[in-house]
């Protein structure tokens, strides 16, 4: 990858846009060109599933915000319209009108008077309206929506105290309660107890004529007509598959998306499971729970990939020595798996990003979700290694560590062999973190509610800080030395205190997920461990120091076989109390603290990326090659992206 690839175009707000390439794609074949082509179309046609799933006016909203960049004959030279830009770029970003990382409704930089001076001057036709509706029905219906701080306040509500369901402003449901959910979901048929269907996982839940029912995210049912382009890609994709295997998965994916099927689903995840031999890859589905409180609803997402062979090397060391890791983890033996299955995991070149993987994206997935199919058929693990470099190349001249870390050694430790302690934790993480352990007879996925998604990351992570210290690591070749490991425990430290303290609002809660379990860490190893981490103040800055890695691992398996304990039983009062005791609360003065230091640096806090453009070459009808470009203008592919690929009503 050429370092002298322009990564960042922009930043505004609390974002900064990265680009990120796609080594090795000229050097496939034709037809693997064809297939990434053919599901990138697809990973783009469910662009409005997310915006709907995420808020029920999201749609209205950012075609409205289109309409008027595109055709405003006002003065775009104001600071209300360079405000008005800002927004409309961060509805973008955020699939919505809620923060991606908080889930907090974030405000406009500009007044009601001036959205109607907008609506005025914006040309109607581009408008979303409806049947006999005018500019002002438009403009009173979305006010409230946009400008008042209480109305749809926030996406997932996770806090106990309130309703999760009718609190939350995700449009995963629609008039019921968190009991009535509850109560709907535990009386559902789920399938065979040993091979649980994942109930509820693609539809949205709501009442018709007092009577709960759900609308079933499926062609002929809800999100039909998105979905419907997509299965037609899909079906080109079928054409040129790279396997046999992943010819027969794509075809029961499609035969899901029409039937909505659940038992469907679970087949074809075994069918993707399995499939070891093809180059190109694709997540392509209603994938991750983490929008729904209850960890029931599953929100859109597709990442189109191929495997990177010379990267790979690593992770396959870590697949074969998969049984190793489980047998000598530091967990009871009644949660251990007795034979891990099918455990694969590879680095992989991201081709292109699609719905919740878009802008913002993860930096390692291991699917499938469903726990039975993991404990029969394994799982698939990556790294996504054309990310993460672009991470790693953005950040290199941020100041971040000089500022955070606490003296030069440290520093030193970090840019030597802090990328690769990064990646070999997300390999970790997501190839053995996440496929390990089991449930004990009668434990659901369901049973640690609200609190789920963040004990289940917590899992992941404290499997891989646990064995990132081991001596295994180096014997088996994966690290050059324990330096590595000592690079990844300081890091993720200093992360869980104080860097991503830059990430939340002063006086606000950590509400999202991976923060809460990386807070919930690094407090519980501190509060438990005496002078195994250090709390330094120097010249009125706050550091946390590691001193004795070795303990510092012995209290990452501490808390690993505690947190595993939690999963296998269900034990939700005790998973309830870890994260609210550790993973929720901020300390006042340091995030204070934090902020000031941080804003010092001119820095965004969260990133997201331009993806790139595919171009077929097309000779009497045949595509004889696929040509790949890299945009530079956020707004420019958001503003094509709406054009190519808005396919839902705006209202659903």
């Amino acid at each position: 990858m050429s370092d002298t690839f322009k990564y960042q175009t922009e930043q505004f707000a609390d974002v900064k846009i990265l680009r990120y390439q796609v080594p090795g794609f000229r050097d496939l074949s034709l037809q693997q060109k064809k297939l990434i082509y053919f599901l990138a179309e697809a990973a783009r046609c469910g662009r409005d599933i997310l915006f709907d799933q995420n808020n029920k006016y999201n749609l209205r909203i950012r075609r409205t915000l289109e309409a008027i960049v595109k055709s405003y004959d006002g003065d775009r030279d104001s600071d209300d319209f360079k405000n008005f830009l800002v927004y409309t770029k961060r509805v973008w970003f955020s699939n919505g009108i809620h923060h991606h990382y908080s889930m907090d409704k974030f405000l406009p930089d500009f007044d009601e008077e001036f959205f109607g001076d907008l609506l005025a001057n914006t040309n109607p036709d581009l408008l979303p309206l409806g049947d006999k509706e005018e500019v002002l029905d438009l403009m009173n219906q979305l006010v409230p929506v946009i400008f008042e701080e209480n109305t749809e306040a926030k996406r997932v509500v996770l806090n106990p105290d309130l309703d999760l369901i009718a609190d939350s402003a995700n449009n995963y449901y629609e008039g019921v309660t968190q009991k009535e959910v509850e109560e709907f979901y535990s009386n559902a048929d789920n399938g065979d107890a040993e091979r649980p269907l994942s109930i509820g996982l693609n539809s949205k839940l709501t009442k018709e004529n007092g009577q709960l029912t759900e609308k079933i995210w499926k062609i002929g049912g809800m999100y039909s007509s998105a979905i419907e382009k997509v299965v037609y890609w899909l079906e080109k994709a079928i054409e040129v598959a790279d396997s046999d295997l992943q010819k027969e998965s794509l075809i029961k994916l499609v035969d899901f998306y029409r039937t909505g099927d659940l038992k469907t689903f679970d087949e074809y995840s075994i069918l993707w499971v399995k499939d070891l031999n093809a180059h190109v890859d694709v997540v392509n589905g209603f994938i991750e729970v983490y929008g729904d409180a209850l960890a029931f609803k599953a929100s859109w997402e597709s990442v189109v990939n191929f495997k990177d062979v010379e990267a790979t090397k690593r992770t396959e060391i870590i697949s074969d020595n998969a049984q190793w890791f489980e047998d000598n983890s530091p967990v009871d033996d009644r949660f251990k798996k007795d034979e891990v299955k099918g455990v694969s995991a590879k680095v992989i070149t991201v081709a292109m990003l699609g719905g919740d993987c878009h802008p913002a994206t993860p930096i390692g997935i291991n699917l499938p979700n469903a726990e039975w199919i993991r404990k029969e058929h394994g799982s698939k693990s990556v790294t996504i290694d054309n990310i993460t470099h672009a991470y790693h190349q953005s950040s290199l001249k941020s100041g971040m560590i000089d500022e955070f870390a606490y003296n030069q050694e440290e520093v030193a430790r970090a840019k030597e062999h802090g990328y690769l302690g990064g990646n070999l934790h997300t390999d970790l993480h997501e190839c053995l973190g996440h496929g390990s352990g089991q449930l004990l007879p009668g434990v659901g996925m369901d049973a640690l509610k609200n609190y789920h998604s963040t004990l289940e990351e917590a899992r992941a992570d404290l499997f891989a800080l646990y064995y990132m210290m081991d001596p295994k690591m180096v014997e088996i070749g994966l690290m050059p030395s324990l330096d590595v490991a000592k690079a990844e425990y300081d890091g993720y430290i200093r992360n869980g205190f104080l860097t991503q303290l830059t990430r939340i609002e002063l006086g606000k809660d950590i509400e999202e997920s991976h923060m809460r379990n990386r807070q919930l860490i690094a407090k519980w190893v501190f509060e438990k461990g005496e002078k195994v981490i250090e709390k330094v103040k120097n010249e009125d800055k706050t550091f946390f120091v590691v001193k004795d890695y070795e303990k510092l691992r012995d209290l990452f398996g501490e808390l690993l076989a505690e947190v595993q304990r939690i999963k296998s039983e269900g034990d939700l009062e005790a998973g309830k109390a870890l994260v609210e005791n550790y993973g929720v609360k901020v300390d006042e003065e340091l995030h204070k603290e934090v902020k000031e230091r941080f804003e010092k640096l001119n820095l965004a806090a969260y990133a997201g990326f331009i993806n790139p453009d595919y171009h077929p070459i097309i000779e009497n009808d045949e595509i004889v090659d696929v040509e790949i470009s890299y945009p530079m203008d956020f707004m420019e592919q958001m503003l094509e992206y709406a054009e190519k690929y808005s396919f839902l009503p705006h209202i659903n």
